[in-house]
């Protein structure tokens, strides 16, 4: 009898191993790993993550993973997949978002997982619909404090604008009133260290903090400030920073001019004659404003945030936008998905519609606006939350008399 040679035992073992691993693999997305060991297509990913997406959605189809430092990212970019992504008892919220937490914000795994829920749940009663009328008094109050630092006329980058009226207002709701200066010299100081966080906030929640001085610095920062204010903070409420759903808004809103003079014509009713008044914006004048109500909920779905877009191929019949939208009953359209979906919906989402809307009427009722560029394209450099623009949109503002 012959006997088998050990190499061709060798051999045929590592083929036997090959196939079952190829067959294994079978069941797998298709992977983009790249050719450098632990940072893959960082690199090439982190450039533009949402045009890397759509080019790897066309070549490797509508579900596929990405090696990225360290990381594998599975991409569901077809709609059968989302009730899965957001039902499936396989899937963890939390244990997702952990690492970023602790990297961008220092809070340590254990302490995480056992309060965020019980956060999360306090958060949503106190800022559900049924609370939202305790905002409108101090929300308008605080917008109103804010327009007049803008002064009687003048231009600005749209974005700064909207930033410059919205950071105080939704750091004074959500913390305390005295947490942001009034000193110019610490609120220049606020803006440069919150817009240097929130623009390299993926990088943060990737990277070493060695390789992102800059950013490390402002989060060290903040939690200093934060921590400072530890004793003040614990009975205050809470709010979201609004700043890019503004923004284009206003954008949107002022390159239409039929909608923007529809949207005065509206202001005028409930308010009277738009000029430099201190008026009070009530629950039922938001009610008789859902125009702009309709425009900010057009806006959030034209500028998804993150990687939640479609892509029409062919004509569809769907619902007519959002006047047959039930939202008195505080429901969006179907697919819907700008605030999250499931167990961990944005306990905020209410709010942050109040906010914005309040912000757009109070400065359409004071100032005359008018863009000066057109309206930009939205910047392809961030995955997480509302697209941030390409470019500057300059705005000219004249108080009205």
């Amino acid at each position: 009898m012959e006997l088998i040679s050990p190499t061709v035992i060798i051999i045929l073992g590592c083929l036997a191993l090959f196939l079952l691993l190829q067959r294994k693999n079978l069941r797998r997305p298709p992977c983009i790993k790249g050719w450098i060991p632990w940072i893959g297509v960082g690199f090439e990913f982190g450039k533009a993550p949402l045009e890397f997406i759509e080019k790897a959605r066309i070549k490797y189809g509508p579900i596929f993973t990405v090696f990225a430092m360290g990381n594998r990212m599975t991409f569901v970019t077809e709609e059968e997949g989302i009730n899965v992504f957001l039902k499936s008892k396989k899937v963890d919220f939390e244990l997702a978002v952990q690492n970023i937490v602790y990297r961008t914000a220092s809070i340590p795994k254990n302490v995480f997982l056992a309060l965020h829920e019980k956060l999360y749940i306090m958060l949503k009663g106190k800022m559900g619909t049924v609370n939202l009328h305790q905002f409108t008094g101090q929300l308008t109050e605080e917008l109103h404090e804010q327009l007049e630092n803008l002064g009687t006329h003048g231009t600005m980058d749209l974005n700064n604008l909207v930033r410059h009226l919205l950071y105080p207002v939704t750091v004074n709701m959500l913390f305390n009133k005295s947490l942001f200066s009034t000193n110019k010299k610490k609120i220049k100081e606020f803006h440069q260290y919150f817009q240097v966080y929130d623009e390299d906030f993926e990088y943060g929640s990737q990277l070493p903090e060695c390789l992102l001085r800059n950013w490390s610095k402002s989060k060290k920062w903040f939690l200093e400030l934060f921590e400072k204010n530890i004793p003040d903070i614990k009975a205050c409420k809470s709010a979201k920073d609004n700043s890019m759903v503004a923004f284009w808004t206003l954008a949107y809103v002022l390159s239409h001019p039929d909608i923007h003079k529809a949207i005065m014509e509206g202001i005028s009713s409930v308010f009277g004659k738009a000029g430099k008044d201190k008026i009070k914006v009530s629950e039922d004048d938001l009610e008789n404003l859902l125009l702009i109500k309709w425009c900010v909920l057009e806006t959030i779905r034209l500028k998804a945030p993150g990687v939640i877009t479609r892509k029409v191929v062919k004509p569809v019949e769907i619902l007519e936008r959002w006047k047959k939208a039930n939202l008195e009953k505080h429901s969006f359209l179907d697919c819907f998905m700008a605030f999250g979906s499931g167990k961990f919906q944005c306990p905020a989402r209410w709010f942050a519609l109040l906010e914005v809307q309040m912000c757009i009427i109070l400065i359409l009722y004071k100032y005359d606006c008018s863009l000066l560029d057109p309206l930009p394209k939205q910047s392809y450099l961030h995955l997480v939350g509302v697209p941030q623009p390409e470019g500057q949109c300059r705005i000219e503002y004249k108080q009205r008399i």
